[in-house]
C-alpha cells in the first residue's frame, strides 16, 4: 500500500494579516508533530477572504512576498509539504491563489483560481491553465472554492493528469436564517458538501476540502474516499487539524480516464 498522511488546517478566519501568518506556522508545526506529509490551508487564509466584505486591509505586493517567504521558511523547518490560501499579484492584477512549497522549503510553483465568483470579479483577475504537483509519490492537483463545487471539469482536468488527490482550500460562513449541519452531506443542507462527495467519485480520486472554523458555516473540512464516501470530517466550527491516512493505490482515476476527447 502506497499511503500519505495529510492536514488540514480548520483554523478561526485571522485576525489580521499578521495573525493570519503566525497561525499558519503554528499549523505546519503541529502538523509535522502529527506526522502529516502535507497541509492545506483554506482560500486566501493569508492574508484573509475579503470578497465577502471582510476588514482586511488593501493587498500590499511587498507584505504578500514576506509572508509568503515566512511560510516556505516554516514549512523547510518542518519538513511538511504546503499548500496555502493567499494572494498574490501577477502583472500588477490581484490573484486568489495557492501556493506550494514542498518539504524543503523550495517553492513549488502556483494554482491560481480560474472561475472566479461573481463576489470576486471586482477584486480579482481570474487566472489560466491547470497543473498538478508532485511530492514523493503523491501527485495532487487543486481546486478553490467554487471551482470544485460548481465546475466538476476542473476536478477533471488534474486528475486526467495524473492527480490522486485533488485539494479543495474554499472558504464559506453562514447565511441569516440557514440550516446549521451537524452531520456531513446532510441532505438539508445546501448542495455544497454533496457535491464534494460527487467529485471524488465520478473521478475515482481522493478529495480534501478545507474551510474555516466558522461556526454555522454550511461546510466544513472533509476528507472523501475515492468512492464518494466520507473518511473524515472536522466537526462544525470546532478549530483543529483533521489529519487521515490516504491509500493511494485507491485513487485509480478511472472514471475520470474514461472520458473521451
Amino acid at each position: 500500500m502506497s499511503s500519505v498522511r495529510i492536514a488540514l488546517a480548520n483554523l478561526p478566519f485571522p485576525a489580521s494579516p499578521d495573525a493570519s501568518v503566525e497561525a499558519v506556522c503554528a499549523a505546519i508545526a503541529a502538523a509535522a508533530a502529527a506526522g502529516a506529509d502535507l497541509v492545506c490551508f483554506p482560500e486566501c487564509f493569508v492574508p484573509g477572504y475579503r470578497a465577502l466584505g471582510a476588514a482586511v486591509p488593501p493587498a500590499d505586493p511587498v507584505w504578500l512576498a514576506s509572508a509568503q517567504e515566512r511560510v516556505a521558511q516554516a514549512a523547510g523547518g518542518a519538513g511538511v509539504t504546503v499548500v496555502l490560501g493567499t494572494e498574490r499579484f501577477v502583472d500588477g492584477r490581484l490573484r486568489i491563489t495557492a501556493l506550494v512549497v514542498g518539504p524543503d522549503g523550495r517553492l513549488l510553483g502556483w494554482q491560481d483560481k480560474v472561475q472566479l465568483d461573481p463576489s470576486e470579479d471586482a477584486l480579482y483577475e481570474p487566472g489560466a491553465g491547470r497543473r498538478v504537483f508532485t511530492v514523493g509519490g503523491l501527485v495532487f492537483g487543486i481546486a478553490i472554492c467554487h471551482e470544485g463545487f460548481r465546475y466538476p471539469e476542473t476536478v477533471r482536468d488534474v486528475v486526467r493528469q495524473g492527480a490522486q488527490l485533488v485539494l479543495h482550500p474554499h472558504y464559506s460562513e453562514p447565511e441569516p436564517g440557514s440550516f446549521r449541519p451537524q452531520a456531513y452531506a446532510d441532505p438539508r443542507n445546501t448542495f455544497h458538501e454533496a457535491a464534494a462527495l460527487c467529485r471524488a467519485a465520478e473521478n475515482t480520486c481522493w478529495y480534501a476540502s478545507v474551510n474555516c472554523a466558522v461556526d454555522g458555516s454550511p461546510t466544513t473540512s472533509a476528507i472523501i474516499r475515492p468512492d464518494g464516501s466520507v473518511l473524515a470530517w472536522q466537526p462544525y466550527g470546532e478549530p483543529g487539524l483533521l489529519v487521515a491516512d490516504l491509500d493511494l493505490d485507491l485513487a485509480t482515476r478511472a472514471l475520470a480516464l474514461r472520458l473521451r476527447g
